[in-house]
């Protein structure tokens, strides 16, 4: 019982004095490390976490040691971030490259793959972003951190009521209908319409497979919106984020 007690006084010490240490050490460590998550400072997030969580629940762990190391954590990623900042072919190397991954409406299913995102990934990610209809975007790309940026067209970009002198705005909502190769009756029935006339605006398009299809979308003025699996004719930007 005492042993137990002492135990419990021991990790009770231990978190009064390991958290101011490990606030200091993360406001030392800058916004970016909180505010934004690279690879190598994800791994520096859980390292620290690791360590401080093995320091207060096992008693018979060496206390000063532990406080040593969340200090060397915190001065190795304040190093590497200043050698990011100066050297960026460094920064290059340890972290994820941006990705385009929406050009001119069409969804690049090969960099998708690259990504390891899937559609439904990016729907959600645009709807985050108050963009519900894919063919509005110029371009959208998975920056290192994970995070989604999405520049519209520019009959696209967002504009004031005043701006226009109009009373009401229209809303656009494209609803996805082809997924992978497999249509969605039930959306072509929400918008009374049916195979046939999907079919006839493939064919306008110069599609004749519906396997060929990796993504379509048609919104309530019946645009059909349609990415290939294997888009050839797409120019994508060069945002990258190493220099040679």
């Amino acid at each position: 019982m005492i042993e137990t007690l002492q135990n419990v006084f021991t990790v009770f010490g231990r978190v009064i004095t390991i958290l101011p240490l490990l606030l200091f050490v993360t406001l030392f460590m800058g916004k970016r490390a909180i505010g934004q998550l690279p690879v190598f400072d994800f791994i520096i997030i859980l390292t620290l976490g690791s360590v401080t969580g093995a320091d207060i629940a096992d008693p018979n762990i060496n206390h000063l040691p532990t406080a040593a190391a969340i200090i060397m954590i915190g001065i190795l990623q304040r190093l590497v971030a200043k050698w990011k900042i100066s050297n960026r072919k460094f920064g290059g190397w340890i972290t994820f490259e941006p990705t385009v991954v929406i050009q001119d409406g069409k969804i690049l299913n090969h960099n998708l793959k690259k990504v390891q995102y899937s559609i439904d990934n990016i729907l959600l990610m645009l709807r985050e972003k108050d963009v519900f209809d894919i063919s509005e975007i110029k371009t959208a790309v998975v920056e290192a951190n994970g995070a989604l940026s999405v520049l519209k067209k520019p009959q696209k970009t967002t504009v004031t009521r005043e701006d226009l002198n109009i009373a009401n705005n229209t809303v656009s909502i494209a609803y996805p209908v082809i997924v992978d190769g497999q249509i969605y009756p039930n959306v072509l029935e929400k918008l009374l319409l049916d195979e046939a006339w999907l079919r006839q605006q493939l064919k306008n398009q110069g599609i004749t497979h519906i396997e060929d299809i990796f993504f379509g979308s048609i919104n309530e003025q019946h645009f059909l919106q349609i990415s290939l699996k294997n888009e050839s004719n797409i120019h994508v930007p060069p945002i990258h984020y190493r220099q040679s």
